[in-house]
């Protein structure tokens, strides 16, 4: 590695380990400082280039991305590289080892058969090639045994506790109750319990719904929930510049997840979302069907919320897979979405979803949206049972549109626990509920 050259200009690095334990590491063994000078600088830890917060792309490479529609490939040591995650505009994403990161870093680019072409140039002007500076087992072994020390590991876990001056210098109410600042675009009271009552609302339908979203297969809890960086464009970035907070000071969905007005505003708005309302453009919008107009998700949701209409979302298969998010629940339903008709869903976004009062369907076997013809421009009733005793896990019902259609599919309610807390509203509610009989 380290004789094979700089990484290229266009190539964008960043380390951001798992532990801080890993910084002593690689200090002990000297390797830091070739790192940095290959552009792998420390970052942060934890979630940081995994998510998206590594920072932005040189502003001319970005450009270039854009303008040429270029397929921007990421590579990362972690263990999930949706499209889009690590970066926005990355739209081909590996997942590998640390020093093959490094590799295809020097190499600048993921177009290269390592056994037969060159990652770069040498000093002396002849080729390097990947086993030129592969490392043996036997190196590795040397250096984790000279470096990686038990009293690293000791050191670094005895203060975590301890936090840092920063925090501990933090004013801290004694109240026993967390008082609510209006004015705080980090940390916002929820709107979950507001005119919640002691009597549950119920099992219930939907009635002339709808459709916000039209989806094929393999929508990820990447492209729903709010991720990494904030968009410049997106109604979040509208609703933070509203609020004083300057583009430099957006941070990330990740740190504003408390506060549900930015949440609510990022929930679908991934720029890699495929939206068949949008008949083959790829983006964070959607059709109001009953104007026609084209619009950010969020604005579409609050569109018809405000003029009194339910949505749902039509999907394909292994709808909500990857990372089980709370958010991916949560935002759909502050949307405004009371159901979901997939072919299929993800294990635990599906109960999430039950979780947030939204209703999980699927469609028959060998049925979708469309073998059977729907555009998402018709309006959806679904015809559940009003008491929730007549509902039983995985019954089938009834869904019919405006134009006449009708057809069966089965309600993914799978537990007698999941129909407890569709009849509460959610989880939260149903919590809190049983928390005050007690």
């Amino acid at each position: 590695m380290l004789g094979a050259g700089l990484v290229k200009p266009w190539i964008k690095t960043s380390l951001a380990p798992g532990s801080g334990v890993v910084t002593k590491y690689l200090l002990q063994s000297g390797l830091q400082e070739y790192l940095n000078k290959q552009g792998f600088h420390i970052v942060g830890y934890g979630c940081t280039t995994c998510i998206g917060n590594s920072g932005d792309l040189d502003e001319s490479v970005a450009s270039a991305i854009s303008e040429n529609d270029i397929i921007a490939a990421a590579v990362l040591s972690g263990n999930r590289n949706f499209e889009g995650r690590v970066h926005a505009l990355t739209r081909a994403n590996y997942l590998a080892s640390p020093p093959l990161v490094v590799a295809y870093a020097l190499a600048g680019t993921v177009d290269i058969d390592f056994d037969k072409e060159p990652i770069g140039t040498g000093k002396d002007g002849k080729s390097v090639y990947f086993n030129d500076i592969w490392p043996s087992t036997e190196e590795v072994a040397e250096a984790v045994q000279s470096s990686v020390l038990p009293n690293m590991f000791k050191s670094t876990y005895e203060a975590i506790t301890k936090g840092n001056p920063m925090w501990n210098q933090l004013s801290v109410p004694s109240s026993t109750m967390y008082s609510w600042d209006p004015k705080s675009t980090y940390i916002h009271e929820p709107p979950y319990f507001k005119n919640m009552t002691m009597e549950p609302p119920g099992a219930h339908g939907v009635k002339d719904a709808y459709c916000l979203l039209n989806f094929g297969d393999s929508i990820t809890t990447d492209h729903i929930s709010p991720a990494g960086s904030i968009h410049k464009d997106s109604p979040a970035a509208k609703f933070l510049l509203d609020h004083g907070v300057e583009r430099k000071d957006f941070n990330s969905y990740g740190s504003r997840r408390g506060n549900d007005e930015v949440m609510a505003r990022g929930t679908f708005a991934n720029i890699r979302l495929v939206n068949k309302l949008l008949n083959g453009e790829v983006g964070p919008k959607t059709i109001h069907v009953p104007t026609g107009e084209k619009l950010y998700v969020f604005d579409a949701a609050m569109r018809y919320k405000d003029a009194g209409h339910d949505t749902i979302v039509l999907a394909g298969a292994e709808y909500g897979s990857g990372s089980s998010r709370d958010w991916a629940a949560k935002g759909p339903m502050l949307l405004g979405v009371k159901a979901v008709i997939a072919k299929s869903f993800e294990r635990i976004h599906r109960s999430n979803l039950v979780g947030m009062g939204i209703i999980p369907l699927c469609f028959k076997s060998g049925e979708d949206a469309d073998t059977l013809g729907l555009t998402g421009h018709e309006r959806y009733t679904i015809d559940l049972p009003r008491k929730i005793d007549e509902i039983r896990p995985g019954q089938d019902v009834t869904v019919t549109t405006d134009n006449g259609k009708s057809f069966n599919c089965t309600v993914r309610f799978d537990t007698e626990v999941e129909l407890a807390y569709f009849n509460n509203g959610g989880i939260l509610p149903y919590v809190i509920r049983n928390l005050i009989r007690q």
